[in-house]
């Protein structure tokens, strides 16, 4: 099968997503909800989060408001989050809210 990907010394596929220029978003959280203010881009499939404070957080709409009952993405955590493909709903914006401190929330748009 031919592949795009890198692949690893026994010609392995690495399953690897490069960073898409100008496509990188902060969210500061705190007691209320914020989101992107920037929707990600319609082919974007996955996106890389970083949260410098525990958080609650939501995809969805221009729309979307996380609450505490939303998931809970902890501090410290670097993690890939698919956000839609062809064959499902694609989410635009990621709305996020504090757990107990503010901090900034970190995504990265991924190809």
């Amino acid at each position: 099968m031919t592949t795009y990907l890198p692949t690893d010394s026994d010609n392995n596929p690495i399953p690897a997503l490069r960073l898409k220029d100008n496509k990188a978003h902060k969210i500061t959280s705190s007691t209320s909800s914020a989101r992107n203010s920037v929707a990600f881009e319609g082919d974007t499939k996955v996106v890389s989060i970083y949260a410098t404070q525990d958080v609650f957080l939501r995809f969805g709409n221009n729309s979307v408001t996380a609450t505490t009952s939303d998931h809970f993405f902890p501090a410290g955590v670097y993690y890939d989050v698919s956000i839609g493909g062809d064959k499902t709903g694609h989410s635009d914006y990621l709305a996020v809210i504090q757990s107990s401190a503010s901090g900034i929330v970190y995504i990265s748009e991924k190809s």
